[in-house]
Order: C-alpha cells, then sequence, then structure tokens
C-alpha cells in the first residue's frame, strides 16, 4: 500500500462532507476544487508544517484538521507537481469520505 498523503482542512468544511455523505471538494484555505482545479495535499508532515507556516497564519488550530487519505480509494488521478523546490500531491477530483482514513488536530500554533 502506497503512503497517504495529507491535506489540511477547515474542520467545517470536512465535518459538513463527513455528516452529508458527500465527497471533500475544498482545495485549500477558501478555494474549492472548482475553483482550483484540484485538491491540494502534502506527502508528509515537514510539507504540512511548511504550508502551515505559509498559508495558514492566521488560522486558529483548532479550525484545522488533517485529513489522511489513502490513494487506493480515491477515482481522481493524484499527481505531483513542483512547487518551489518540492513537489507536492494534487488529486484532480473529489476525495470521498471513504477514502480518508485518519483524521487529527493539527499541532498547536508555532
Amino acid at each position: 500500500m502506497a503512503a497517504p498523503i495529507l491535506h489540511i482542512a477547515e474542520r467545517t468544511h470536512w465535518e459538513s462532507a463527513r455528516a452529508a455523505g458527500v465527497s471533500y471538494t475544498m482545495s485549500t484555505l477558501g478555494r474549492t476544487l472548482d475553483e482550483e482545479g484540484f485538491i491540494h495535499c502534502s506527502s508528509d508532515m515537514a510539507q504540512v508544517d511548511g504550508v502551515l507556516a505559509r498559508f495558514y497564519t492566521g488560522v486558529q488550530r483548532e479550525d484545522l484538521v488533517l485529513l489522511s487519505i489513502d490513494v487506493s480509494r480515491l477515482d481522481a488521478p493524484v499527481r505531483y507537481e513542483p512547487a518551489g523546490d518540492e513537489l507536492f500531491p494534487h488529486v484532480y477530483g473529489p476525495i470521498p469520505v471513504s477514502a480518508v482514513i485518519d483524521v487529527r488536530s493539527l499541532p498547536g500554533t508555532r
């Protein structure tokens, strides 16, 4: 099994998708899959930490959760694409709730 990929989600958007039993379609902070064209993810916690530091500094950590996604359960392709000096996984479609294998709180503000 391939390593799971990680996605920083706004808690309210994730909980709404899960409660309704519909696929998750938020790409990144305040932007949808339709607006962005893919869902931003990270390969590991080092990438998550960098994304949090660059893009989520104004967001309370309790308002966020970290989704761990089993790539084999996705119907959409995952492409590893460059952002700066790193390759980040991007999911080119919605994430079924059943593909999310773990949801956890994020570490506190740094």
